[in-house]
């Protein structure tokens, strides 16, 4: 892997065909207006959406984040949350994802940002392998009511 950088307007086709492949790792069917919107508010310097990607050696894009930064309750300065990472299946175990992580760990120190946080499927084990690097499961359970 070569570098981890901002989302940027010519990724689009490379971006989506792995946001195609991370919606069908996860069995959902996002609506196209939904992942236009995403696309949209990761291109808008003033949205609260921040789009990340890795890149290969050669230059193509094999992984990217998608975070949201947002005001918290519990501490003054905001919080990212790490909503959709996903990596190329052909690049998975090669430090990719964690190339991910650290770039947003990086970026949150630089922006102030208090908390960095997400979560995973209890079953994805192989990315729990990861994230148990950086901390253990924090035992709360996430309920969600879709309306």
């Amino acid at each position: 892997m070569r570098k981890v950088r901002a989302l940027e307007t010519a990724d689009y086709a490379a971006w989506r065909r792995l946001w195609n492949g991370y919606c069908a790792f996860y069995h959902t069917d996002v609506p196209e207006d939904a992942t236009v919107q995403a696309w949209a508010a990761a291109m808008d310097p003033a949205s609260s959406i921040v789009g990340r990607v890795a890149c290969a050696e050669a230059g193509g894009i094999i992984g990217f984040s998608l975070s949201i930064v947002h005001p918290t309750t519990w501490r003054v300065e905001p919080s990212c949350y790490l909503e959709d990472l996903f990596v190329d299946p052909n690049y998975r175990g090669g430090g990719v994802g964690r190339a991910l992580i650290d770039d947003l760990l990086t970026l949150s120190r630089q922006k102030g940002w208090g908390r960095l946080y997400w979560h995973t499927h209890t079953d994805n084990v192989p990315a729990r392998r990861l994230y148990d690097r950086y901390g253990s499961a924090d035992g709360f359970v996430r309920y969600r009511l879709e309306l």
